[in-house]
């Protein structure tokens, strides 16, 4: 352990240990940071029976700071225990940050793959798309999901395509047919988003094989892309950033979505239109991983860079930022579908059902499942702040009190346009909600902060099931 790595995990370990555990907001299902930030989550997988997640953590500074890896394991996806940090920026290839990257599980061994970020200027106004930085692709092992060997660095951005700016990052690697591919998101001197495929034998030398983009330009850069397939759908995830126009106007600062892809992802392809993820306030950055029992798991980060409408209240805590409850992403009548993992079914404890109408006050956990929908009549309220609603085919999410000090900490209001409503679950933790529309064929998710824990649902002729978590 160099003398940087040793400062940096006794600063750690300082800032944890003097955390406040008894915050009004901290949340009891979803993973977030023991102080301080957390933003994408990194190296998902189960690797010899336990799931880990690698976060990017900031414990210095609840708004931001350097990154490194903190680290989580469960042992069914619910009840997670922290390992400390495992990555930090002590090599010149990484001493910006530890930015994000993903996990590959091959023959006993873990491979992480991150980018390195590196900052030659720390000036708020230099230009770190064309000059003054650094992109490099590194990898570390692991044995055991405990220890990890040494650095290497892999490629920096001399190995990539001349006609990129300095914005390569991200990297997620699989394997096909025996040869190795690895996906990373690029942003071109001519703004234009895409990805970048590149092809190794040894999972170590690699050599761009293709790239991936829309006929037309769409945004100017595609961070954290992900390929993978599931029930027979091939998936191109990609949080995208630089989408203009109305079609836009009423979303997020940043997209989160995926394109079906039709042909050879490495060869030729067809790629369908976009759609989100999430509908939400707070999605962004998703990573995904298979399970043994074959099961396609994403998790994204609860937050959203580089907006300032919304703020979030935990600041006050000195943390800020969580996860996404994980989620089983499935295909079911050609449809593209989001579910949280099953394992949550068994912590379930049943509190009421009703027909038509429920309230409840007092459980700040707690999941609420409305079947039956008729004639699309469905509204609910959840700490008396935020209604959702559907109304002249217009599932919406909002909040009823937009300053930052509220509630909804300056959030107004996410919708989706849908022919009818079916069903509606909704997953609350103590400041955040998860909302899954028609078996997740629609998602809301957003954080908030009631003053108190209530709901109260409407929806004649449905049936309603309470169960707190």
């Amino acid at each position: 352990m160099s003398a940087l790595t040793n400062d940096l995990k006794k600063l750690t370990e300082l800032a944890e240990n003097n955390v406040k555990a008894d915050g009004a907001f901290r949340e009891k299902l979803h993973l977030m940071p023991p102080v301080g930030w957390l933003n994408d989550p990194n190296g998902l997988c189960q690797f010899n029976g336990v799931y880990h997640a690698f976060f990017q953590y900031s414990p210095f500074n609840a708004q931001g700071g350097v990154k490194m890896w903190g680290h989580y394991t469960s042992d069914n996806m619910i009840d997670w225990e922290y390992q400390g940090v495992m990555l930090y920026p002590d090599q010149p290839f990484d001493c910006s940050g530890v930015y994000s990257g993903s996990a590959f599980i091959e023959d006993g061994e873990m491979y992480l793959y991150y980018t390195g970020n590196v900052k030659l200027e720390d000036r708020d106004d230099y230009d770190y798309i064309n000059t003054g930085r650094e992109a490099n692709t590194v990898l570390v092992t692991s044995r055991d999901g405990k220890h990890f060997s040494r650095k290497k660095e892999l490629m920096r951005n001399t190995d990539y395509p001349a006609d990129l700016t300095l914005h390569v990052r991200d990297p997620k690697v699989w394997k096909q047919d025996g040869t190795y591919y690895m996906i990373q998101g690029a942003r071109t001197k001519s703004d234009v988003g895409q990805a970048l495929i590149f092809r190794s034998e040894d999972r170590l030398n690699w050599e761009i094989c293709s790239r991936v983009e829309t006929e037309e330009p769409f945004g100017y850069m595609w961070e954290c892309p992900d390929y993978f397939e599931v029930d027979g759908v091939k998936i191109l995830s990609a949080s995208v950033q630089g989408l203009t126009g109305e079609e836009w106007a009423d979303r997020n600062v940043y997209q989160s979505g995926y394109f079906r892809l039709n042909g050879d992802i490495t060869g030729e392809y067809d790629l369908s239109d976009y759609c989100l993820w999430d509908y939400g306030f707070d999605y962004y950055a998703p990573q995904s991983f298979e399970t043994g029992d074959g099961r396609r798991i994403q998790i994204a980060w609860m937050g959203m860079p580089d907006c300032e409408e919304y703020t979030n209240r935990t600041l006050e805590e000195g943390w800020q930022h969580c996860f996404t409850f994980p989620r089983e992403v499935y295909v079911e009548n050609g449809v593209v579908r989001q579910r949280p993992v099953r394992e949550l079914d068994a912590k379930k404890q049943k509190i009421k059902d009703a027909s038509g109408h429920l309230e409840d006050e007092g459980h700040p956990v707690y999941e609420a499942y409305i079947s039956g929908i008729a004639d699309g009549q469905f509204r609910a309220v959840l700490g008396e702040e935020l209604t959702l609603e559907y109304k002249d085919g217009r599932f919406s999410m909002r909040f009823s009190d937009q300053s930052k000090e509220s509630v909804s900490a300056g959030r107004n209001v996410r919708y989706a346009d849908m022919p009818e409503l079916e069903n509606v679950r909704i997953l609350t933790d103590v400041s955040s909600v998860e909302v899954f529309v028609n078996d997740g064929e629609y998602v809301f998710t957003t954080r908030y902060y009631p003053a108190e824990a209530s709901v109260r649902v409407d929806a004649p002729g449905a049936e309603i099931e309470l169960a707190a978590i």
